[in-house]
C-alpha cells in the first residue's frame, strides 16, 4: 500500500510565508524573459507549506551606471523592511538567501486580480495606490512602471521590483503623480512619524546591513521633509518625472 501524499497549503500568516522564503526548498520552473536582470520563477516547499515564488540571483543582476553593482537584492529586502515597518505591506514578504544561482532575493509571488485594468486603475484614486506613492517618495523609486502594482482580488494593492530605490540622489519616477502637491492624509502623517523614530533605531540598523551610510541617512531625510511640508512630492524637473515604458 503506498504511502498517503501530504497535502500542501499556501502559507496563512506573514510569520508561515517567512519560514517558507527562508527555509523552503526552491524548485525553478522557468525565467521571466521581459525583465532587465536575471528572474526566475519556480516553487517554494518547506512540509506542509507551498507557495509559489521569485528569485532574482545577485549573480544576475545587471550592472547600472548610477547604482553600484550587486547591491540590487539588498535594496530589494531595503524595501521590504521599509514596508513592513509602515504596516502598509506594499511590499510582498521578501527575504535575501541563497539559492540554486548563489544569494539573491526571494519573494512571495502574488498573482493579480486578472479583472483590473490595470492601465485604467492606476489613475484611480484608490487608497492604496496612495499609499504606494508615499512608500516610493521615502524609498526613492526610480523606477514605479504599470507593471510593479499589482492588485489583488482581496482588494490589496502590491507593489514589486524595487532594485532601483533608496539612491541618496533625487530620482523619483513614478506613474503615480495624481496626489501630487496635495496634503498628506492625516494617518499617513502618523505612519511617517512613527518611521522617523524607526529609522533612528533597528530599522536604521537593519537598512545597514544593504545600504550605506549616506543611503540610509538620505533615507531619513526624505522621511523628515514629507513631515515638513506635509504634502506629496512634486516632480522637480531635474529627473524624468514617469518611468519608460511604462508598463
Amino acid at each position: 500500500m503506498s504511502e498517503p501524499v501530504e497535502e500542501t497549503r499556501a502559507p496563512a500568516t506573514d510569520a508561515e510565508a517567512r519560514t517558507l522564503l527562508l527555509e523552503g526548498e526552491i524548485d525553478l520552473e522557468g525565467r521571466m524573459v521581459d525583465a532587465s536582470n536575471v528572474t526566475l520563477f519556480g516553487t517554494l516547499r518547506a512540509g506542509p507549506l507551498e507557495a509559489e515564488c521569485v528569485y532574482k540571483p545577485v549573480a544576475g543582476e545587471r550592472p547600472l551606471w548610477d547604482f553600484p553593482d550587486g547591491t540590487l537584492a539588498g535594496r530589494e529586502i531595503s524595501a521590504a523592511l521599509v514596508s513592513e515597518a509602515t504596516g502598509w505591506s506594499v511590499v510582498p514578504p521578501t527575504v535575501l538567501r541563497e539559492g540554486p544561482f548563489g544569494p539573491g532575493m526571494v519573494q512571495l509571488w502574488i498573482d493579480g486580480d486578472p479583472d483590473v485594468d490595470l492601465a485604467r486603475f492606476v489613475r484611480s484614486d484608490h487608497p492604496g495606490l496612495r499609499r504606494m506613492a508615499v512608500f516610493d517618495a521615502v524609498v526613492n523609486n526610480a523606477d514605479r512602471k504599470g507593471g510593479h502594482i499589482i492588485p489583488t482580488t482581496s482588494g490589496h494593492v502590491y507593489g514589486v521590483d524595487h532594485g532601483i530605490c533608496f539612491s541618496p540622489d533625487p530620482k523619483l519616477r513614478t506613474l503615480l503623480w495624481r496626489w501630487a502637491g496635495k496634503p498628506l492624509p492625516l494617518e499617513t502623517l502618523a505612519v511617517l512619524e512613527r518611521l522617523a523614530d524607526d529609522l533612528r533605531g533597528d530599522l536604521g540598523e537593519a537598512l545597514h546591513e544593504h545600504l550605506t551610510r549616506r543611503e540610509v541617512r538620505c533615507t531619513q531625510q526624505r522621511v523628515a521633509e514629507l513631515l515638513r511640508t506635509q504634502l506629496h512630492p512634486e516632480p522637480s524637473g531635474d529627473w524624468p518625472a514617469l518611468p519608460w515604458p511604462p508598463f
